[in-house]
């Protein structure tokens, strides 16, 4: 011990006791996948606050869902969520938007994230994603294919190729050798799945999971060639999460039976 620490009074050394006690216990809260965000967390430990979930558009129904659960579960605790094309998303997060949690429709736009050191662990799948063709009500096209879509008098939208529903489609078309032109691009899956709800379009390539959620507002067609294309969804909490413990209590729920089941029923695959 040096001379300035052994004269040093009761009252310093109390503190830094104290500061160590608090240390420690904030290094046993964060468990986990690490991480540096606060705990958000209450004095039982359970998650409160607001907990911000950044979240591919095709997701944006199952997620829903298991907001209202999660904060049915933790009184206090809520979900707020940012739904959109998942690349803009991974750019908005590597630019300080904060988040405590993302999930992504790729591994490649998560690799964004976790690239720019952003990440706390390492993201895991915890659905797939496959597309579909989202025709008319009724088809009155009679769209049967994906090669369908390259009829002259046929207005198609696909998903931006920056997207991950965009990327997959390119992939689908590579595959059986065909060349689209759409009459748009657009910047989600959402996106394009309402130009044919509105009868903007007459079809769009689209994801499985939001043919399911149109609830009959369109015809979904399968093609084979989706199967070339399967999308992996990984998750991650995120290093700078301002609700750490919130961010985990979701990733829980996301990845319970609970979760997949909410998943599986909107059409979400198992890893």
């Amino acid at each position: 011990m040096t001379r300035t620490s052994r004269r040093a009074p009761r009252r310093l050394l109390a503190g830094i006791g104290a500061a160590a006690v608090l240390l420690a216990a904030g290094a046993c809260s964060s468990g986990g996948t690490g991480g540096t965000g606060g705990s958000g967390g209450g004095a039982s430990g359970r998650p409160t606050g607001t907990v911000t979930v950044f979240a591919a558009a095709s997701l944006q129904e199952s997620f829903t869902t298991l907001g209202k659960t999660f904060e049915k579960r933790y009184p206090g605790a809520k979900v707020a969520f940012n739904f959109g094309g998942s690349d803009s998303l991974a750019a908005g997060i590597t630019g300080g938007a904060p988040a405590d949690v993302f999930a992504s429709a790729s591994p490649r736009t998560m690799k964004t994230v976790t690239d720019a050191g952003d990440a706390a662990g390492t993201p895991a799948t915890f659905v797939r994603n496959r597309l579909e063709i989202a025709a008319l009500q009724g088809n009155p096209d009679h769209i049967s294919s994906l090669k369908d879509l390259t009829g002259s008098g046929l207005k198609v939208v696909l998903c931006a190729e920056t997207v991950p529903c965009g990327a997959a489609t390119r992939t689908a078309l590579e595959a059986s050798g065909l060349k689209l032109t759409p009459v748009s691009y657009e910047q989600d899956v959402k996106s394009a799945l309402t130009k044919v709800e509105l009868k903007e379009a007459d079809a769009a390539v689209v994801y499985r999971t939001d043919v399911k959620a149109a609830g009959g507002k369109v015809e979904g067609v399968e093609f084979p060639e989706s199967a070339e294309a399967v999308n992996d969804y990984p998750i991650v909490r995120l290093k700078n999460a301002g609700n750490a413990s919130g961010a985990k209590a979701f990733l829980a729920l996301v990845n319970s039976a609970e979760g997949r089941k909410v998943l599986g029923a909107a059409g979400f695959l198992t890893p």
